[in-house]
């Protein structure tokens, strides 16, 4: 396989992950996004705006946006911090939905790569954290 063959793949792989989880988390009302800004809220509590956007690869434009919305549907919400910073946090149902959506994520996790072996799971983890750095 070439090394485009093989970008290409990883892509693709990538997309597949994406079309099924928001799939499933449509049961939840939520997009992979909308997820992906939960868990991160959950994992990285003080986290500015700036902070979260950086976090789930969007301008922090994108992410306000999308602050905005989870706002209005009651899943997070923003408070004042020190200076002129924006802090976000998860509400009860925001919670809820973290949670639930983590469960679909991990189904779609582990049926995709269900083909390989515990070792190769492991392997191919250990390649593409040597590939991040």
């Amino acid at each position: 396989m070439s090394l485009q063959q093989t970008g290409l793949a990883v892509k693709r792989l990538q997309m597949r992950h994406h079309r099924e989880a928001n799939a499933r988390l449509a049961a939840l009302d939520v997009s992979l996004v909308q997820w992906d800004a939960l868990r991160h809220l959950h994992e990285n509590p003080d986290a500015s705006l700036h902070d979260l956007a950086q976090l789930t690869f969007q301008s922090d434009q994108a992410f306000g946006t999308l602050a905005k919305r989870m706002i209005d549907r009651g899943l997070i919400v923003r408070e004042a911090g020190p200076g002129r910073v924006l802090r976000h946090r998860l509400t009860e149902k925001g919670e809820r939905v973290r949670v639930e959506g983590s469960r679909l994520l991990t189904a779609v996790l582990e049926a995709s790569f269900a083909p390989l072996t515990p070792d190769e799971r492991d392997t191919f983890a250990r390649l593409l954290q040597k590939l991040l750095g």
